[in-house]
């Protein structure tokens, strides 16, 4: 099979971008699909290479397709066929790279699946797939069988490998869970497994399926590379393929429920939780513990995704995950199920580097009674996350705001604005030298603690020189600093005029405070009088 019979077939619909004639020529002798950004250690000569293209973003684009291209013509591929699904078109870096390289490329349209190439491929190199099959025909039959009745991926799995001598073999997430794995095979640490699709360990075939996100798609992964020949790998992840598109006809139905514990979370009128709760198969007693996430408008539906699979690492048998009325994404998990989600998060990130991933979760329900509670709680902390995570993915657990600086980062940052601007009023005025150095003196002073040495100390300035910027101080801002209220609404009104993301991580507020004022202060001309 050359590369031109099968770009001629009309029912796969490709779209020629770039080739030369010779080129098209090239026989086929095999395919492979990756998302990889360096796919060139699992092509082999003569593939095409089939790519949703999650690895390309805007940022860095040009580079990004230039090493991927690169890669696969010394791989010795004969063909790209690149998805349009995930960025709508094939990006012009990406065409322009094969052009330099020599590497054909054609466009698959987003309604194409991959596993229509795949079969296409080989059933002109192998003819009907009913007679050649790679499988057993008993083996092939019971499978069938099997996923028809929903059984477990994890017997789907030992029964197609139990006819060879393989050692192990997996099928994992990109975020690391193990889905299933064979009779004795070693467990997986969620960080070792997550790295397999990227490294020379063995070999980790991509398992087509369809309706599943980047959060959720399958690795089937065998240790020993030559343990499974290629046409039996095909046939075996297309197997997991249709076993996965299964479970996610399940979970849809599980999500619905999810949804209706969501209603009525935020409902004026919750009505019986305890019945919802325990509808979405979730344990009968609490406590309990919400989390929210969103992943930004641009990829809007895929936190859902995302929930679903941080649920299935921390609580494989309960968890509710569904969306709210307003479209967040939202999950309910029993508490010791959400000591791992800052473990987690990370790596569910790492699925899709270009979906900035914010999560919050709220602290303990002690009964369903409580989760209305809770939900506000988490959405207050999914606040702080997005203000404080300076556009990287972020997780914000509520029983870690316990400063004033941490806690103020859930205020959206047009109500700090409007606080500080009234509270603090003329010392914010930048064009003037004089509020300049009342402001800076107002953040030493607080910082520390209220003491006139210290703070003329650290200014450089006589002690006198601070009593009377404290004076106009409180003139401009009708505030008594010896009054402890008083001084920390100003507090709170500095902490408001700056970026929240500065005050996360920070183990003495104050201290650091102080010393950031002070350089401000020693490079100052000269003290207001």
């Amino acid at each position: 099979m050359h590369v031109e019979h099968l770009l001629q077939d009309e029912s796969l619909g490709l779209r020629l971008l770039w080739a030369e004639d010779a080129l098209l020529m090239r026989e086929i002798s095999g395919v492979t699909v990756t998302d990889l950004e360096d796919p060139a250690r699992f092509v082999r000569p003569d593939e095409v290479v089939l790519s949703g293209l999650v690895w390309w973003s805007a940022d860095g684009g040009r580079d990004k397709a230039d090493r991927f291209v690169s890669g696969l013509k010394d791989a010795g591929a004969v063909a790209l066929l690149a998805g349009e699904e995930t960025h709508g078109s094939v990006p012009d870096d990406l065409v322009e790279a094969c052009v330099r390289h020599g590497v054909p490329v054609a466009g698959v349209p987003a309604h194409v699946m991959f596993r229509e190439i795949t079969d296409n491929v080989y059933l002109r190199q192998w003819g009907e797939l009913s007679r050649h099959h790679a499988l057993p025909e008993q083996v092939r039959g019971r499978l069938n069988r099997l996923v028809a009745q929903g059984a477990d991926p994890a017997l789907i799995l030992a029964i197609a490998l139990a006819h060879l001598d393989a050692s192990s073999a997996y099928v994992l997430t990109p975020a690391g869970r193990t889905v299933a794995a064979t009779p004795g095979a070693d467990p997986l640490p969620a960080r070792v497994a997550a790295a397999l699709p990227g490294s020379d360990a063995g070999v980790t075939v991509l398992v087509e399926a369809a309706g599943v996100t980047p959060y959720e798609r399958w690795w089937l992964h065998l240790p020993d590379a030559a343990a499974v020949p290629p046409r039996l790998l095909h046939e075996i992840t297309t197997v997991l393929g249709r076993c996965q598109e299964a479970l996610t006809r399940r979970r849809a139905a599980e999500h619905q429920r999810a949804d209706e514990l969501g209603r009525l979370l935020t409902a004026p009128d919750a009505g019986d939780l305890a019945i919802a709760v325990r509808a979405c198969g979730l344990p009968a007693e609490g406590p309990y513990r919400v989390v929210v996430a969103d992943t930004g408008a641009r990829h809007g539906g895929l936190a859902e995704s995302a929930l679903t699979e941080a649920a299935a690492h921390a609580s494989p048998a309960s968890a509710a995950v569904g969306r709210l009325p307003d479209g967040t994404a939202f999950a309910v998990v029993p508490e010791d199920a959400a000591a791992g989600l800052g473990e987690t998060w990370p790596l569910l990130a790492a699925c899709r580097p270009d979906a900035c991933l914010h999560g919050g979760l709220a602290s303990p329900a002690t009964d369903a009674t409580g989760l209305p509670g809770a939900l506000a709680e988490a959405r207050y902390a999914l606040s702080s996350a997005r203000a404080a995570g300076s556009g990287l993915s972020s997780l914000t657990d509520a029983t870690s705001l316990t400063t004033l600086d941490t806690l103020l980062t859930g205020i959206p940052a047009e109500v700090r604005a409007a606080y500080s601007r009234t509270v603090l009023g003329p010392l914010l005025d930048t064009g003037s030298d004089s509020a300049t150095a009342l402001l800076n003196t107002l953040e030493v002073f607080l910082a520390h603690d209220g003491s006139w040495a210290r703070t003329a100390e650290s200014l450089h300035v006589h002690v006198n020189t601070v009593h009377y910027r404290i004076q106009r101080i409180e003139h401009f801002t009708g505030r008594d600093l010896s009054r402890l209220r008083d001084r920390l609404d100003l507090w709170a009104a500095l902490l408001c005029r700056t970026d929240p993301s500065s005050a996360q991580g920070r183990t003495d507020p104050s201290t650091a405070q102080a010393a950031t004022t002070a350089r401000r202060a020693r490079s100052s001309t000269s003290p207001a009088r």
